[in-house]
């Protein structure tokens, strides 16, 4: 069981769910504090969506035990409600409203006025669109018009299900800086996605999933450091010859393919040093272990996104 504090808004203790043979949830315990932006990634399939359903009060789980904010999510308790927000990966609004008409009937069913709509649209850099319909909005829009419907009535946990799934790289850097402006407010981000990248870059803590379990839960840093992976330093084919790579101080091994040659070394800074003295820095590059060499080291097979 996940060691659990007073400040935990999210307690969540071996919880299962299975569909026929299929384990979908198998055994996931974690607690998450207020305030804390907490990510669940891993491979589609890996039972991330299952695991936020449940916590989230949409799927009652075979064992095991969910508090939130204090309170069981299932059976739905309408106390809850006001409290949380939800993104689903699959988002429906109502036909031939306008982005500002979406979120000012979402504030009134919780009975917010408009003026908070309209704060939020500010929020999710939306207030440009304000009259755009909102199958006239591009694909980044509706995803933030989503989170906006999600935040309107300005609640204390907000669960994302791959918020940045299928968008181009630049709406999805624009939707990371509203996941920024959301965290900024004090708010709790529980949060899954499959882009390992992004996950490093927002998260506090990030638990890895797959086949329903979690294989590893920490930080981003220390998951990476825990992983004890060398570093990569990629040259330019041609500009070192490879038996020449070898013998550099700090060099552990080298490989060599048509566009490059990559030195790995554990000890870097002497490897560095060693290539500045013979005037072979132009263009070489120095990548480090990220999370997803961690979820390879783990599950012993391509990351599957």
């Amino acid at each position: 069981m996940t060691e659990t504090g007073a400040g935990d808004a999210i307690v969540v203790g071996d919880i299962r769910k299975s569909y026929g043979d299929l384990h979908a949830v198998d055994g996931v315990s974690f607690a998450v504090g207020h305030g804390e932006f907490f990510g669940i990634l891993g491979p589609n399939g890996a039972g991330k969506t299952t695991t936020l359903e449940i916590i989230e009060g949409l799927r009652e789980p075979d064992s095991g035990s969910v508090r939130l904010l204090g309170h069981n999510p299932f059976p739905r308790d309408t106390a809850l409600l006001p409290r949380i927000g939800v993104q689903l990966q699959a988002s429906a609004f109502f036909d031939k409203l306008t982005a500002r008409e979406q979120l000012e009937t979402f504030a009134a069913l919780y009975g917010v006025g408009a003026e908070r709509a309209r704060e939020t649209l500010e929020l999710v850099g939306l207030a440009d669109k304000a009259d755009t319909r909102e199958d006239k909005l591009s694909g980044g829009q509706r995803q933030r018009l989503s989170i906006a419907c999600a935040l309107v009535h300005d609640p204390d946990i907000v669960f994302l299900d791959e918020p940045t799934a299928a968008l181009d790289p630049q709406a999805r850097r624009n939707l990371w800086d509203v996941l920024r402006a959301i965290r900024a407010r004090g708010k709790t981000i529980v949060y899954t996605t499959h882009y390992l990248d992004e996950a490093e870059i927002l998260c506090d803590r990030v638990a890895i999933m797959d086949q329903g379990r979690i294989l590893a839960m920490d930080t981003p840093a220390a998951l990476v450091r825990g992983l004890d992976a060398p570093t990569r330093i990629i040259l330019e084919r041609g500009s070192l010859p490879a038996e020449a790579a070898a013998a550099l101080p700090g060099a552990d091994e080298v490989t060599e393919d048509e566009q490059s040659l990559t030195i790995s070394s554990r000890t870097p800074a002497p490897l560095l040093a060693a290539l500045a003295e013979r005037g072979t820095l132009d263009g070489l590059q120095v990548r480090t272990a990220t999370l997803e060499d961690v979820f390879l080291q783990l599950t012993g097979r391509e990351y599957r996104a």
